[in-house]
């Protein structure tokens, strides 16, 4: 059966550059050529390199077009974000969903001629679990994926999973060679059975990647181009430039910063709010800030944020103020919520006096220039005004390594907005990445408990319970989703997908 996956897609979109790339490239056509109705060649934009073309070892979000090129996945998603068939053409769970079979075509082969069967698909699964990927975390809760025959796949869990089978769209569903497990080059030289082959020749690992058509691929309908190159601009002076000098047809932006000057080169904006914006209260328990366990203090900075400025100022206006932290496409999501904390500066400062601190309060953050520092700045003098002092730590290389240790009590950082139980597992639970002082209230612990083994209908209602008590209870202070842009000239159409940073590789198209 195809069972509707209610979680769709995570990952965040990389709000910053870390180095210049310059890059001296010919222009780049994608009109159709004479080859069985594709187009020539598709030139596309990207603020990531590879970091690896190991599956095991994979990235995704801004890094999936590499991948996608490449590999195929085991189930895929379509633009409304719904799981669809992909290497598996049907998917049954058992009666406590810990028991996921797989029925797979058998009409695959990779691209070093051998068949792709039950036995490759099973041994992908357990590299990516033990292969210490950025990801491997999404198998976490398989026991075991095993080959029953040649097209079946059993994958057993300790625990029902429910955004296992998106992940199964992702890079926990790409599915690599077995002769390229021992291989030297594993990391550089891709064996998949994609719509694409890496033309190692031509690419210059970092700055540029060149694909080409596999002429045996087995759904030819999502081979859109003869050819594609992939161009790395980690700058976003050089990305202009490229959509200006018409060197790329489509592209991901580093920033909304560049739109204006994008649009009047020809190109058009094609958007997707995929993170909020705003701060973690991550130390609700006051382990090193004691204010912080008084729910009157989170509910005063919430207050403090004039969230329509912030948007304006720090994003241009792209995006949408908020102050909840599950997206509009969430069964958790609540229209009403998203204006929970409208600007009140006096009602902030009536609530910390509730809570004992009438004469102000200090906290502790990070900062990093890689968020940009006007923001750190507007950040404090919002917080001043309200009688909260904010002092920030040195900046340094160990922004992320602090806010995990947990060094800080509260961080600035664009996070994620993923579907139900991603974010829950991402932001929320006890164990969560983004959870490092281990917060565990019953209430939250309960409904997630129900998010993981409800019915559809309990799991939509206890995911929309726990979303209106993380906004009573001031988890987080949220400003604004932000709006993520992919650009695409004139000759290029574009669908973007739900919660990814950049659109799936199929669904970029030369236009007719």
């Amino acid at each position: 059966m195809h069972p509707k996956e209610t979680t769709m897609f995570r990952w965040k979109r990389l709000v910053a550059v870390a180095a210049v790339v310059a890059l001296g490239l010919t222009g780049c056509s994608a009109s159709p050529s004479d080859s069985g109705g594709s187009a020539g060649t598709l030139t596309i934009g990207g603020i990531v390199q590879a970091s690896t073309f190991a599956a095991a070892q994979s990235n995704w979000a801004n890094e999936s077009p590499y991948m996608q090129a490449v590999y195929d996945t085991i189930l895929t998603a379509d633009t409304k974000g719904e799981v669809q068939p992909g290497l598996a053409t049907k998917w049954e769970y058992n009666e406590d969903k810990t028991v996921l079979t797989l029925t797979l075509r058998d009409d695959v082969k990779f691209t070093d001629g051998t068949a792709l069967d039950a036995e490759a698909v099973a041994q992908n699964l357990v590299r990516f679990r033990d292969g210490a990927g950025p990801n491997a975390s999404y198998l976490v809760d398989m026991t075991d994926a095993v080959a029953t025959d040649a097209k079946t796949v059993t994958i057993t869990l300790k625990a029902a999973n429910p955004a296992l089978l998106t992940y199964l769209t992702q890079n926990a569903g790409l599915v690599e060679a077995p002769s390229a497990f021992d291989s030297a080059d594993i990391q550089t030289v891709p064996v998949g059975s994609g719509p694409y082959t890496l033309d190692t020749a031509a690419t210059v690992i970092g700055t540029s990647y060149v694909f080409n058509k596999n002429p045996d691929y087995w759904k030819p309908e999502n081979q859109h181009y003869d050819k594609i190159v992939m161009n790395v601009y980690t700058d976003p002076t050089a990305l202009l430039n490229a959509v200006k000098g018409g060197q790329v047809n489509a592209t991901n932006t580093v920033n909304n910063n560049d739109i204006a000057q994008m649009e009047a080169s020809g190109f058009t904006s094609n958007p997707l709010e995929l993170n909020w914006a705003g701060l973690t209260l991550m130390d609700r328990d006051g382990t090193v800030d004691p204010a912080l366990s008084n729910v009157k203090v989170r509910q005063a900075i919430n207050y403090a944020f004039d969230k329509d400025a912030m948007l304006k100022t720090v994003e241009n206006g792209f995006g949408t103020p908020t102050t909840q932290v599950f997206p509009e496409r969430s069964a958790a999501y609540d229209k009403s919520l998203d204006s929970a904390y409208d600007y009140d500066p006096a009602k902030a400062k009536e609530l910390l006096a509730e809570a004992g601190y009438a004469d102000g309060v200090t906290i502790q953050m990070p900062s990093s220039p890689l968020l940009g520092a006007s923001t750190f700045t507007l950040i404090q003098q919002q917080l001043a005004d309200v009688g909260i002092t904010v002092e920030y730590g040195e900046p340094g290389n160990n922004f992320i390594a602090d806010v995990l240790t947990p060094k800080y009590p509260v961080v600035y950082i664009p996070l994620q907005q993923g579907g139900d139980w991603e974010l829950i597992q991402f932001l929320i639970s006890p164990t969560a990445t983004f959870n490092p002082y281990h917060t565990s209230d019953d209430t939250v612990n309960g409904y997630i408990a129900t998010v993981q083994n409800g019915t559809e209908e309990e799991s939509a209602q206890a995911a929309k319970d726990l979303n209106k008590y993380l906004v009573d209870n001031a988890w987080f202070a949220p400003w604004y989703r932000t709006q993520s842009t992919y650009m695409t000239d004139a000759n290029t159409s574009v669908v973007m997908q739900p919660g990814n940073a950049v659109p799936y590789l199929w669904n970029i198209t030369p236009k007719a």
